[in-house]
């Protein structure tokens, strides 16, 4: 058997680029499960030893790590991008964001792009699961408030407290017809958690729960006609428990249509409680993330998986009220 098997050698054997070969040595970038076998496979049958100089040199990390999250518009994604990047920074990174809008093709090709420029991780907070990259078994990632596979850690403010602290501020309130507003029910999300809360809360209280459905990637005018809709519905609403901060603001805007007064007529709990909201909105009654410490945490999960090591698990952030005048 040779002795000076060359990589050149394996990549031919595999029926493969010489750099789609080293790509497979040193965990580098997307390649499917059948070219990583193959390339194992020729290594294997050549007996092939790689020069552990050169592969230390190859292995320099790119100090790139990518953002996806489906809107950077909502106060809660464009304050946990910032503290991201922020922290990153400080550890050497740069930073690359892709806002998916909630579009799994867009998302599919920022996730392209991203491993293409071989980033050493990503941290992500959209909610398109079902694609393939996100099945990578060499690239470190974190997931936000989703759940993308079974090998992915994810960091969440803790969201059934979160609907449990929202419902039964509406309750004590006096609140007798209290609706939530949620995102689709096919997102595998701790988010939904939000709503499990918000049913049992009011199971024991023997009112009946009322959701309606919402997305990020609706415009604020799709979202205000489908509140409208919970006023042509149910006149009768007198506690909202929103979403987020942003529909919680647009409730409040529409409820003034149909001469409802916030907080006379109608009590109304956010959530998120992101900095830019209690600036602008600090009437507004929510319940406040963590959002600094999901950061902090997110990041170092990441750089633990980056170096290798692993043993990440999937952790849970408490979430307080904060206390405003809508409920």
């Amino acid at each position: 058997m040779k002795n000076n098997i060359k990589l050149d050698d394996v990549a031919k054997e595999a029926g493969v680029s010489k750099t789609t070969a080293s790509r497979v040595l040193n965990h580098r970038g997307y390649l499917s499960k059948e070219t990583i076998a193959k390339v194992q496979q020729a290594m294997i049958k050549l007996n092939y030893r790689p020069n552990t100089i050169a592969r230390q040199l190859y292995k320099q990390q790119t100090k790139l790590v990518g953002l996806i999250f489906p809107t950077i518009n909502n106060p809660f994604f464009g304050q946990l991008a910032n503290e991201l990047e922020q922290l990153l920074y400080q550890q050497g990174y740069k930073v690359l964001v892709g806002n998916s809008g909630n579009d799994p093709a867009k998302e599919e090709s920022y996730l392209h792009q991203l491993l293409e420029r071989q980033v050493d991780g990503l941290i992500v907070g959209a909610h398109n699961q079902g694609l393939p990259e996100y099945h990578h078994p060499n690239l470190p990632i974190v997931a936000i408030d989703q759940k993308m596979n079974d090998d992915i850690p994810v960091v969440s403010s803790d969201n059934y407290q979160g609907g449990v602290l929202a419902t039964q501020r509406l309750l004590d309130d006096g609140c007798k017809c209290i609706i939530h507003t949620n995102g689709p029910l096919n997102f595998i999300s701790p988010t939904q958690n939000r709503r499990l809360a918000y049913q049992d809360v009011l199971a024991k209280n023997k009112l009946t729960p009322i959701t309606y459905r919402t997305d990020f990637c609706w415009s604020n005018e799709k979202k205000k006609e489908t509140f409208r809709q919970i006023f042509r519905d149910h006149p009768e609403v007198d506690g909202i428990f929103a979403a987020n901060d942003t529909d919680a603001c647009l409730i409040i805007s529409v409820a003034a249509e149909f001469h409802k007064q916030v907080p006379t007529d109608l009590k109304v709990v956010g959530y998120d409680g992101a900095a830019m909201t209690t600036v602008l909105a600090p009437q507004l009654t929510t319940i406040q993330q963590p959002i600094s410490q999901l950061a902090t945490v997110a990041t170092q999960i990441l750089r633990a998986k980056i170096e290798k090591n692993e043993n990440s698990k999937s952790v849970t952030l408490p979430v307080k009220i904060h206390n405003g005048t809508t409920a």
